[in-house]
């Protein structure tokens, strides 16, 4: 049985009924709006409702920019499907991609078990030993060539210091 259209379909008939009764009880409804709204004729045109309920906009706007704020916040975790709201909480393709459990492809629609991080975790570590494998072997290969530091040697120490080009310097003591 799919909930979703049953769904729709109550809340839509939910909907039709609080028109009708709004519609039957217009006139108590409009006056208990404008008493609650604060649109009622008190010492002024609109007075009432800029000292009550119109001073709460701006209050509504608040929230809004902060609610604004935590969606960007919370889209930023969200799985990478389109459409998707639940949290991502696996890294798929290499960590370019957060998904949940349903979208993750090694999940296959179910939350991991212990057995499949267990697997996962093993051809991990097998990967990476065969990535260090391959790079000892080369290095292991490559011929050893003096470093450009050591062959060029460091004219600095390579002169012996004279001890009467020192006592001919301009800065007397």
């Amino acid at each position: 049985m799919k909930w979703r259209p049953i769904l729709i379909a109550s809340l839509i008939c939910a909907a039709l009924a609080v028109i009708a009764l709004w519609v039957i009880h217009s006139r108590q409804v409009g006056d208990w709006l404008q008493v609650h709204t604060g649109t009622i004729n008190e010492s002024g045109p609109y007075y009432g409702f800029w000292s009550g309920f119109g001073s709460d906009l701006e209050e509504f706007g608040i929230l809004g920019a902060i609610g604004a704020g935590i969606y960007q916040l919370i889209k930023k975790y969200n799985c990478h499907e389109p459409g998707c709201w639940r949290v991502g909480q696996y890294q798929a393709a290499g960590g370019q991609f957060l998904l949940c459990h349903r979208h993750h492809p090694d999940y296959r629609g179910r939350k991991p078990t212990h057995e499949l991080i267990e697997r996962l975790h093993r051809e991990h570590l097998e990967r990476q030993a065969a990535i260090h494998g391959k790079l000892d072997d080369i290095h292991q290969h490559l011929p050893a060539k003096p470093s450009a530091a050591q062959s060029a040697g460091n004219h600095q120490t390579d002169q012996p210091i004279n001890d009467a080009s020192r006592s001919a310097s301009p800065v007397s003591t």
